[in-house]
């Protein structure tokens, strides 16, 4: 690799682990800041799980029509330019509740996260990914994005760390000045590199202009506006290839389970165990070191020997094993035990990327990992509006039968659908260099 590129890539993970510092740490805490600002002195509160499902899916639906967006508009004018925008507005709801956490400013941090999270929320790994491919040759992009993976992971548990040794207060304080950072970081040293075209200069806002010619008179000149990518550019995009089109059948099922965990599992062991802050932060430092140690030295080795369809395979077939026995937990170390899974399972979201990446040319890879994106929005609209009432449901005096993890399998139900579809996708060749569009597809 070439000493540019590699620069290139050590800012780009260098942003994505600051910026991800920011906001896992604040994960273990923020389950604390509701309930007490909804339900103060209560481990079950049907309120607070409603109301997260509601924002994770106003969230989803938002970023439905901002990923293919913001994934479009970097193949134009570049990875940072559009990086600036989601790591900007991140840093808004992280201050509120840096300044204060009483009902009042949650709920003006609940409002503001809800609207910046549309354009941040998978933004940043969207156009970090799409970053990896213009500096990264396809035979290496399975271990490249397992690093990038990693080096998300490796935030993770720092953050997660930080969080467990700060109060509540200072996670907030601490998490917003860390966004900050990472915004400046990005803005000073990263370099807006989009497969080594040099037309990225002109201001995102400024068409281009185009010469055109009516009835003999004098050629004149019309500005030619950006276009946005339509329902039919994904239709397109998905009949270009069966291999892509099963990759975005796994990526909506593991991202409805995905989120249907954020929307349930913390909430599940807050019931069931009455866990607080500290405990989630043990309990995501397991995952967030396993899945690290795993992302940076192992995957890099197995990928080229098993090939990305196979150990996509075999992290889903783990993630659906690890749900399974969360939803029966019978003791408070059964959770913990359960959590070494994430050694495996976190291999799921860079073989799937690095699958979808292969099937397009090299000035398509925005479009690419936006369409992904968006798709993985969808299914994270449908989640909450699933798990939400069922883990509300069975927590609650009023469940139907005593199964408080019910939820949680009907999550591991929706990781074996995806594993299944998994088994279906074989290696073809690499997609032809060239432009998907809606003239090219009659």
């Amino acid at each position: 690799m070439e000493k540019g590129k590699l620069t290139s890539l050590s800012h780009l993970f260098v942003t994505i682990f600051l910026s991800c510092f920011a906001n896992f740490m604040v994960i273990p805490a923020i389950i604390d800041v509701t309930m007490f600002a909804l339900c103060p002195g209560k481990d079950e509160c049907s309120l607070a799980i409603y109301v997260s499902g509601f924002q994770q899916a106003i969230i989803g639906l938002g970023t439905i029509f901002v990923m293919p967006l913001i994934g479009n508009l970097s193949d134009e004018y570049g990875r940072k330019a559009l990086l600036t925008l989601p790591m900007t507005v991140s840093i808004i709801p992280l201050a509120i509740l840096a300044y204060s956490r009483t009902t009042n400013f949650y709920y003006a941090y609940y409002v503001l996260r809800t609207l910046t999270a549309m354009v941040s929320e998978g933004s940043i790994n969207c156009l970090a990914l799409a970053y990896v491919e213009d500096n990264v040759s396809e035979t290496q992009r399975a271990s490249a994005f397992g690093i990038l993976s990693g080096v998300s992971s490796a935030a993770f548990v720092f953050g997660t760390l930080a969080t467990r040794f700060l109060s509540t207060a200072s996670t907030f304080q601490v998490a917003a000045f860390v966004s900050m950072l990472a915004a400046m970081y990005m803005r000073i040293f990263l370099k807006n590199n989009v497969s080594d075209r040099d037309d990225l200069t002109q201001p995102i806002l400024k068409g281009k202009l185009t010469m055109i010619q009516e009835d003999g008179d004098s050629p004149s000149m019309l500005p030619e506006f950006k276009k946005i990518p339509s329902l039919w550019d994904l239709v397109c995009l998905l009949n270009s290839s069966v291999t892509f089109t099963q990759a975005a059948v796994v990526a909506f099922f593991h991202s409805l389970a995905e989120s249907g965990i954020q929307a349930a599992l913390l909430y599940f062991l807050k019931a069931r165990f009455h866990f607080n802050k500290d405990q989630f932060a043990d309990l995501l430092l397991i995952a967030g070191v396993a899945g690290t140690i795993s992302q940076l030295l192992i995957m890099p080795l197995l990928a080229p020997i098993m090939g990305e369809e196979k150990l996509l395979s075999l992290a889903l077939l783990v993630g659906w094993t690890n749900m399974l026995i969360h939803s029966i937990s019978w003791s408070i170390w059964v959770p913990y035990a359960a959590t070494a899974f994430a050694a495996l399972v976190v291999f799921t979201n860079p073989c799937l990327r690095s699958i979808a990446s292969k099937q397009v040319g090299p000035n398509e890879q925005g479009k690419a990992q936006g369409c992904i994106s968006g798709i993985s929005s969808f299914a994270n609209i449908i989640s909450p509006l699933i798990f939400s009432p069922l883990t509300a449901l069975f927590l609650s005096k009023e469940a139907p039968f005593n199964f408080p993890g019910f939820s949680i399998m009907c999550i591991a139900i929706a990781l074996m659908i995806a594993f299944i579809q998994s088994v279906m996708i074989r290696p073809v060749p690499s997609f032809p260099s060239h432009e998907i569009s809606s003239n090219s597809i009659a």
